[in-house]
């Protein structure tokens, strides 16, 4: 097991990366303050996982509340029933919630515990390399809404990660290839070392070799706890994470939550942010082309639907959270482990790039 802290003064916490660890206390009680645990999970990880998570609360008061499974669920409706879970156990403030599956669980999750009797603890024990390398990370909590992904939600930190990695072991290979896409993403915003070892190990974590998968759960959380040390709130340079989101939200939404997976709409996003790039004349076409060929290994998109029209996406993108004063702002390459946010982009060529990525 390794373990890193994400640093925010009193809010700092660990991230304990490693095998066996789920079902097991004494990484997660030091973390529990009441006496009441609510689990949160959903009817795909749950019958896999949380019998063995329930291990690790043996002395508290447990509950469950199962959610549907799927990010057409990620809403306010669903949301209410973890309030009607708690208020029908008679949780207290001084309860944890705890997110036992992948990103949407431990969206919803967290933003039920920033509002929950104004705010509770929440503990993070993500199931899929999606969520281990990238949401269960920072804060960020929340629900979709039909006009836009994650437009209604809270920065709540967990007071604890649990990323057990043979949880990877039941991950469907569509799931694991969505989950790549975030870690490629570390490579191409800020870490070029990183990308050149993707290329050169992606079969091994295509096949799940173990020593591979954790080193990368390791490098894309070392990555990530850095940028929100220095940015929690992303008020400047955190917004770089959201590197292919913008475009791939508006995939997301234009195409129906769940049709596309968020890994699969934003490696095609991040694809379109390098074309645009290039159109800009910030990079060549071998970036693109490394890029592209790094994705098609991992078995992800490299274009978005055809049926999406180049309209369709400015509509949607225009309340994307990074939009300032109805301007879209977008990240942008200089450079493979280079990036930028900017709104200084050709909205011609940002046509061109929606009509050709298609």
């Amino acid at each position: 097991m390794q373990t890193l802290r994400v640093e925010l003064g009193d809010r700092s916490y660990p991230i304990h990366i490693g095998s066996d660890l789920l079902g097991n206390p004494e990484w997660i009680t030091p973390h529990i303050h009441g006496s009441q645990v609510m689990i949160v999970s959903n009817e795909t990880v749950a019958p896999l996982y949380l019998e063995q998570a329930e291990k690790a609360f043996a002395n508290y008061q447990v509950e469950h509340v199962i959610l549907p499974d799927g990010e057409e669920y990620k809403n306010l409706e669903v949301w209410n029933t973890i309030f009607d879970a708690l208020l029908k156990a008679r949780f207290d403030r001084k309860c944890t919630l705890v997110a036992l599956g992948g990103g949407v669980v431990g969206d919803i999750t967290g933003y039920a515990a920033a509002s929950y009797q104004r705010g509770v603890n929440f503990i993070q024990i993500p199931t899929t390399l999606l969520a281990q390398v990238d949401s269960s990370v920072g804060g960020k909590t929340g629900v979709n809404h039909p006009l836009g992904k994650n437009m209604i939600g809270a920065f709540h930190q967990p007071r604890c990660v649990i990323a057990d990695t043979n949880t990877l072991n039941t991950l469907d290979d569509r799931q694991l290839s969505a989950g790549i896409a975030e870690v490629v993403k570390y490579g191409v915003i800020r870490d070029s070392e990183f990308f050149q070892w993707l290329e050169e190990n992606m079969v091994m974590l295509m096949s799940r070799d173990p020593k591979a998968l954790a080193y990368a759960v390791l490098r894309s959380c070392e990555n990530k706890a850095e940028v929100v040390a220095a940015d929690e709130l992303e008020t400047g340079q955190r917004a770089l994470l959201n590197s292919g989101h913008t475009f791939g939200h508006a995939i997301e939404a234009g195409m129906g939550y769940g049709a596309w997976l968020h890994g699969e709409a934003v490696a095609a996003g991040m694809v379109m942010a390098a074309d645009l790039s290039m159109r800009q004349g910030w990079i060549g076409e071998e970036e693109i082309h490394r890029l592209q060929q790094l994705l098609k290994q991992a078995k992800l998109p490299t274009v978005g639907p055809a049926d999406l029209t180049p309209e369709r996406y400015l509509n949607i993108m225009a309340v994307d959270k990074k939009a300032e004063a109805g301007q879209i702002r977008l990240v942008l390459q200089q450079a493979i482990g280079r990036a930028i946010i900017t709104d200084q982009f050709s909205a011609e060529k940002l046509q061109e790039t929606l009509q050709r990525c298609r």
